[in-house]
């Protein structure tokens, strides 16, 4: 069999992540396939996501308790792509090719470990969009909703405040008398019950995706959505037709989110489905992958809160019964003092970061050594490096992507320099 020139083994999170992200590696990572025209490009999902699913593949005895559920790991997700990628070469009688290995978010954070686990196997990551320092004391809890902040005042100083006010005042109109059917008529439930609560998290949830994917092309990765998705909902916000109806626009603007297609006619505000297959990260977000997000100061888009451990910790009781453990990352695979200690053993690591993603603040944002490089993007969101290519992608995104593809052209020459002598 002739030898593959390279494997390129994927690393994700959702089955929709992961479609994408292959379909825009097989685009952006054109100019390796030219060089080495026998090289393969391989997608694995880690164990309870996609279609990946142990014990047979029965989802409800994968799911069913937490002994199962115990086999869901960052750890024991690393040594299952150690292991398939030695048979995987084996098989395809490859034993000496080169070995890169991408990912994107949480797939970045692996691609990144394991490079670091298991430099035997891979010969270099590319972990874009990859929060590896958001644990612990490292990263901000405001960290997050600061940026979102930033991505939606950037866009416009009247969109900002209009947002930042909208939650004091959607409590005080579903305190009054008639309050409810107000927001019925302005937010048009699929169902007739209606709480602040339920739609402050509804609205919330799509200021948060829609500043993570302000692409600069249209996008259909959580929702269909059209290029800077954030400035289109600031332009739905500062619509002067809407007046001063604060409800108006902020449907307008969720609507960019939720019904950029145009075909809902109602919205669902208590829907608890899964589209995306996230399911197993409630239980890692319970024992492993303790990220600390969720704290608001006076600035904040949202309002103002602390990040609480023992709010996290009390609902991992409830829905698991087991206990976080907040430095287990950490004590893994490291973190604190990362330019001390990686500069001292690792290599061949990509960090990428857009600064319009609100995981960038828990990414490596400077280069570490020059083997260990960090390549930020100003306009970036989350792993825009790894998304589909095309004709109307500004220069900036096909320089990131030049520049990583030739840096991994690097890490291959030099592989197979070592290796002939």
């Amino acid at each position: 069999m002739t030898l593959i020139g390279v494997l390129i083994v994927l690393q994700s999170l959702c089955t929709l992540e992961m479609k994408e992200t292959l379909n825009g590696l097989r685009k952006t990572l054109g100019l390796c396939m030219t060089l080495l025209p026998t090289s393969r490009l391989s997608l694995s999902s880690l164990r309870f996501y996609g279609k990946s699913k142990p014990f047979h593949g029965d989802k409800d005895v994968a799911y069913s308790n937490s002994s199962t559920l115990g086999f869901l790991s960052s750890t024991q997700a690393l040594a299952d792509y150690a292991t398939l990628i030695l048979d995987l070469k084996k098989n395809l009688s490859a034993t000496e090719s080169p070995v890169v290995t991408f990912g994107g978010s949480y797939g970045g954070m692996l691609a990144a470990w394991f490079r670091l686990k298991y430099p035997h196997i891979t010969i270099g990551s590319l972990a874009s969009s990859a929060p590896i320092l958001n644990f612990e004391d490292i990263t901000s809890p405001y960290s997050f909703n600061n940026i979102i902040t930033r991505d939606f005042r950037s866009e416009s100083e009247n969109c900002y405040k209009v947002i930042k006010g909208s939650w004091q005042l959607i409590e005080d109109i579903a305190n009054k008398q008639g309050g409810l059917d107000t927001l019925r008529k302005s937010f048009r439930p699929c169902k007739n019950h209606i709480s602040a609560g339920a739609l402050a998290g509804w609205l919330e949830t799509a200021f948060v995706y829609t500043a993570m994917t302000d692409y600069p092309t249209p996008s259909n990765f959580l929702n269909p959505l059209p290029a800077h998705p954030v400035k289109q909902m600031c332009k739905a916000i500062d619509d002067p037709a809407t007046g001063n109806d604060t409800f108006a626009k902020l449907y307008g603007a969720a609507s960019v989110y939720y019904n950029y297609s145009g075909d809902a006619t109602c919205f669902d505000f208590y829907d608890d489905s899964d589209p995306h297959g996230l399911g197993g990260w409630t239980w890692q977000a319970c024992t492993e992958m303790v990220l600390p997000t969720g704290g608001n100061n006076e600035e904040s888009i949202f309002p103002a809160s602390e990040w609480s451990f023992e709010g996290r910790a009390s609902f991992c009781k409830m829905a698991f019964n087991v206990e976080p453990r907040p430095n287990w990352i950490t004590t893994e695979f490291g973190g604190h003092r990362i330019e001390n200690v990686l500069k001292r053993f690792g290599s061949n690591i990509i960090f990428f970061n857009g600064l319009r993603d609100p995981w960038s603040g828990g990414g490596v944002l400077k280069s570490i050594s020059k083997s260990l490089v960090a390549i930020v993007a100003e306009r970036g969101a989350h792993h825009v490096d790894l998304r589909f290519s095309t004709s109307e992608d500004p220069k900036w995104l096909q320089d990131v992507r030049k520049r990583e593809i030739h840096i991994i052209s690097q890490w291959i020459s030099q592989y197979y320099q070592d290796l002939s002598t």
